[in-house]
């Protein structure tokens, strides 16, 4: 055998881990330690979301790092809500994960990631990037249920992946015209699932909400904190804190 041959055997026989899973799981092997275990947990999120930041520090979390992960949102061909959103969740944690890889500092923290979309039936409504998307999507709201579904995904430090959905039902009231004009004119709808914002103005909209409030603003918190205290991350830890600070 040429030595050039057994160079290219040796290099396709090599089942060295990528760098990511060296780093990562070094790191989750120490946190095993005694030592290790006192030590707070760090927390990524993947998003630089205004109102996900608010909701998380509304339970006493504020993660260590924001990775926003730029992804393709666009749906596959014949791809269901419930299936659109699982995957645009995980798909961001994973990408959030992957840029912490060699960041000593954070490459053993949790990753937070949270995907909202709303549905009407199979139909799905993104995020409209022109005024003629987020009027045709108000049109379809008005005066009928539709779904608002959010996909939460953790990665553990040990890259256990957990997936959580939450589905609301919500319904609009009939919406005149001067007001969807003076809504679309209010830029609230910009950067917005479905063109509209619970927590703002359009909150007037609103006849009937069933489920999740916070889920609707883009981050349920009844999951998100039974996610992470299923998987160890101490979110009690820092109510107690807060206690002791205002008592002192």
């Amino acid at each position: 055998m040429t030595s050039a041959k057994a160079a290219l055997l040796t290099a396709l026989s090599r089942t060295d881990s990528p760098r990511r899973e060296t780093l990562r799981r070094e790191l989750a092997r120490e946190r095993l330690s005694e030592d290790a275990k006192l030590m707070r947990p760090k927390l990524v999120l993947a998003s630089a979301s205004p109102r996900r930041l608010r909701l998380l520090a509304q339970v006493g979390i504020e993660p260590d790092a924001l990775r926003p992960a730029s992804i393709d949102e666009k749906p596959r061909a014949g791809e269901m809500p419930r299936g659109l959103v699982a995957r645009l969740a995980r798909s961001k944690a994973e990408t959030a994960r992957d840029q912490i890889a060699n960041d000593r500092d954070i490459a053993d923290a949790y990753v937070l990631a949270a995907d909202t979309i709303v549905a009407v039936g199979r139909r799905i409504l993104m995020k409209p990037e022109y005024l003629e998307e987020a009027a045709a999507s108000l049109n379809l709201l008005s005066g009928r249920a539709h779904r608002v579904l959010t996909a939460v995904c953790l990665i553990t430090p040990g890259d256990k992946v957990r997936t959580k959905i939450v589905d609301t039902k919500v319904r609009f009231k009939h919406l005149s015209r001067p007001e969807i004009e003076a809504y679309i004119a209010s830029r609230e709808w910009r950067g917005k699932a479905g063109g509209y914002a619970i927590q703002g103005l359009a909150g007037s909209f609103v006849q009937k909400l069933s489920g999740s409030y916070t889920n609707v603003v883009g981050l349920p918190l009844t999951e998100v904190v039974g996610l992470l205290i299923g998987e160890g991350f101490p979110i009690h830890f820092n109510w107690i804190r807060a206690a002791e600070s205002e008592a002192e």
